[in-house]
């Protein structure tokens, strides 16, 4: 029998569809299987030695040789460009604002043929490094109201690019649906004085069964009311409301588990493509007491459906009791 399970993050119902669940075989598919690339490709802008093919360079991280690890250049294609000043204009119902901000490519490795799933921990750590640094740069921009980090990962993640690279965005607007989650951690907190997100995670810890890893500092689980198969979350211990306040012992922390996270996932789906991103305040709510920063990893082995996209209701064909249990298996073959 179904169980539609509720979200008070994302304020999503969920439909478990136990009749529909599938094996982690069942989402591993033929043309999941990648074909061999070279660790350098004379037209990628993205290979060590064409850095002259890439945009303009932003910030880099260098390994202990002088050669870069990893490097931030300006987007060739923005969403947003690089303006401290917002335009608007209102007309009626027509609202429009320039798309002041930034857009920025994160290149991860200097070679071509490389996954994050195979960098060392020590790599992640430098990437991680320098997503905070840009993070807390673009924050100053008085045009910024929000900055989302993230990764697409594989073609149904909509990457469009084969060498191993992320994004930073860097908005004028805080978007429908953060503002909608901003709005129910407000009200939690007003009503019970406690952090929604503390809360979520101290049950997870409690109930057990849908942990995968804990640090430290970090705890990654599948959340009761998952939206998707293997949709994982990595929340910070300690309650934190802006990824830029991360300290950097921490940031060894995350740059741990999240590697072993990539590689569980390798393990039990065979290199799903994926998308992550780190979610976290607005970018003028950086001590929020009721809003907690946390990576979400989101494999794309399901889609979205006509009864998905009609409701606005999920169907999860896999119970995350037994995601969590498949990725903690994985973390012993590994």
């Amino acid at each position: 029998m179904s169980e539609m399970r509720f979200n008070p993050i994302t304020l999503d119902w969920v439909i478990m569809a136990s009749d529909r669940s599938m094996k982690p075989n069942d989402f591993r598919k033929e043309d999941q299987v990648r074909p061999e690339r070279p660790a350098w490709r004379e037209n990628c802008p993205f290979c060590a030695g064409n850095e002259h093919l890439s945009g303009p360079e932003i910030a880099r991280a260098c390994d202990t040789d002088g050669s870069w690890q990893v490097r931030v250049v300006a987007n060739k294609y923005p969403a947003f460009s690089p303006m401290d000043v917002v335009e608007r204009h209102n007309e009626g119902t027509f609202r429009s604002l320039s798309a002041a901000g930034a857009h920025e490519v994160v290149i991860e490795h200097p070679k071509h043929n490389v996954a994050l799933s195979d960098f060392t921990a020590p790599h992640v750590r430098a990437l991680f490094g320098l997503y905070r640094e840009r993070y807390e740069a673009l924050r100053l921009n008085p045009a910024v109201e929000s900055i989302v980090i993230f990764k697409n990962h594989g073609e149904r993640a909509g990457t469009s690019l084969e060498h191993p690279h992320s994004q930073i965005t860097a908005a004028p607007i805080v978007s429908a649906q953060v503002e909608a989650r901003l709005q129910e951690a407000r009200r939690y907190h007003q009503k019970t004085g406690d952090c929604l997100y503390c809360r979520v995670l101290s049950d997870e810890l409690e109930a057990g069964v849908r942990i995968v890893e804990e640090s430290e500092s970090f705890v990654a689980f599948i959340p009761y009311a998952s939206l998707s198969p293997y949709h994982l979350w990595i929340f910070p211990r300690q309650h934190a409301s802006s990824f830029g306040s991360i300290e950097d012992r921490d940031l060894d922390h995350l740059a741990d588990i999240l590697s072993r996270q990539l590689r569980h996932l390798h393990v039990a789906l065979g290199d799903p493509d994926y998308n992550f991103m780190i979610r976290s305040s607005p970018a003028r709510a950086v001590h929020s007491p009721y809003y907690h920063w946390y990576v979400a990893i989101v494999p794309r082995v399901s889609h979205l459906a006509g009864f998905e996209l009609g409701s606005g209701t999920y169907i999860n064909s896999s119970r995350p009791e037994h995601c969590a249990e498949v990725l903690r298996a994985a973390a012993v073959m590994n």
